[in-house]
C-alpha cells in the first residue's frame, strides 16, 4: 500500500458539497497514508497542480472531481510509474465508468487503499493528453450546449437535453480518415476516437466496447440519414454497449488503429475528454500501457471492424496508392 498521496480536489466539480465530499475523503484515507490536498481555482488548473507534483517526486496522485479534473490530472502521469486514484465528482463520470472504478466516495477510496494497479492506454490528440475520446461533430456540439449552469442545475440531464436539441439539426459533413494502411472517405454526423469510454458514451460503441488496454484507439463512425435514423443509430449503439453484440446498421462503421488522422469539410468542433479544444483537423496517436491506475481487474473483450454501407465511403489502401505511384514512375521512365 502507498504511504503517501498528493490529492488534486476540485471544489466545483459536481452537485454535491464540496467541503462534505472533502472531509469524507479525508476520514477515508488520512488513517491510511500521508495526504497532501492541492485544490483547483479559476488560476490553477489541474494540469499544473499535477505536473508540478510530479516534478516533486510523489509516490501516488490522486485526483477528485469531474472527467476534466481526472484527464488533466492523468495527463501529468503519462509515461511514469505513478499510480492514479480516481474519485469521481463530477456530472458524467465517464472517466471512472470506462476503467471500471466504483463512482462512489467511499467504493473509490477503498480501491485506491487495496493497491491493486494495472496499466492502461494514454493517447495524443493534437499533442494534447487524451485518455478517454475525441468527439466530432454532434457530440461537440452537444457538450458546447450543456453549459456550467446547466449541468450544475441539471445534472446529465443537461447533456441529454442538449443532444435531443441538436438531433433537431443533424448536420452533416465530408470527412477523411487516415490510418497507417489505409485513407477513408465518408460522410458523416459524428465520428468519435475513444482511447476508452463507459457504454453511456453511445457515439463510441460502434465495436460494442472500447478496449482501454491494447495500444490501439477505436473509432466509430455514425451517419444516419434523417432525425429518425440518428434516434435509431443511437438505441443500436446503447444496445451494442449493453449486450457487447458489435452493431451491424449501415449508417454505423467501426475500425481500429494505432495512428488516425480526420479531416472534415467544413471544419467541425472537436470536443476532447469533455472539454471544446477547437476544430478539425484532428492527429491522434495511442500510447499503449501509457499510464498506471488503481483500478479492479477488467474481462477482456474483443473488437471487429466494420465500414460497409456507410453513405459517400470510398477506402483506398496505401500500399495500392503506392503501387500506382511505382508504375506511373516506370511509365514516366
Amino acid at each position: 500500500m502507498i504511504r503517501s498521496a498528493c490529492l488534486i480536489f476540485n471544489p466545483i466539480a459536481g452537485q454535491s458539497d464540496p467541503a462534505q465530499d472533502l472531509a469524507k475523503i479525508r476520514a477515508l484515507l488520512e488513517p491510511e497514508m500521508e495526504l497532501e490536498i492541492l485544490s483547483t481555482t479559476k488560476t490553477v488548473d489541474a494540469d499544473q497542480l499535477a505536473y508540478n507534483a510530479v516534478q516533486r517526486g510523489v509516490e501516488a496522485l490522486i485526483a477528485s472531481g469531474g472527467d476534466g479534473t481526472l484527464s488533466a490530472t492523468a495527463a501529468a502521469l503519462v509515461g511514469t510509474d505513478i499510480p492514479l486514484g480516481v474519485i469521481s465528482r463530477g456530472t458524467a463520470n465517464a472517466f471512472a465508468n470506462a476503467l471500471g472504478i466504483p463512482d462512489s466516495i467511499e467504493a473509490a477510496c477503498a480501491t485506491i487503499l487495496a493497491g491493486e494497479t494495472k496499466k492502461v492506454d494514454a493517447a495524443y490528440c493534437n499533442g494534447k493528453p487524451m485518455l478517454l475520446l475525441a468527439g466530432i461533430g454532434f457530440e461537440a456540439e452537444t457538450v458546447e450546449q450543456a453549459d456550467r449552469t446547466s449541468k450544475n442545475r441539471l445534472g446529465m440531464l443537461a447533456y441529454i437535453l442538449a443532444g435531443v436539441k441538436q438531433l433537431g439539426q443533424l448536420p452533416a459533413f465530408d470527412a477523411e480518415i487516415e490510418t497507417d494502411d489505409q485513407i477513408i472517405q465518408v460522410s458523416a454526423s459524428a465520428i468519435t476516437v475513444a482511447n476508452a469510454a463507459p457504454p453511456t458514451s453511445i457515439l463510441a460503441q460502434g465495436p460494442a466496447g472500447v478496449i482501454f488496454d491494447d495500444g490501439l484507439l477505436d473509432l466509430t463512425v455514425v451517419a444516419p440519414r434523417n432525425v429518425a435514423g440518428a434516434i435509431a443509430a443511437s438505441y443500436h449503439l446503447l444496445q451494442s454497449a449493453l449486450t457487447g453484440n458489435a452493431t451491424e446498421r449501415d449508417d454505423i462503421g467501426y475500425l481500429r488503429a494505432k495512428r488516425l488522422k480526420v479531416s472534415t469539410q467544413p471544419p467541425q468542433k472537436v470536443v476532447l475528454d469533455g472539454e471544446l479544444i477547437g476544430t478539425t483537423p484532428i492527429e491522434l496517436e495511442c500510447v499503449p500501457q501509457g499510464l498506471t491506475i488503481f483500478a479492479p481487474s477488467a474481462p477482456e473483450t474483443v473488437i471487429e471492424e466494420k465500414l460497409d454501407g456507410l453513405p459517400n465511403l470510398v477506402v483506398v489502401s496505401k500500399a495500392q496508392l503506392e503501387s500506382e505511384d511505382d508504375e506511373k514512375s516506370a511509365e514516366v521512365r
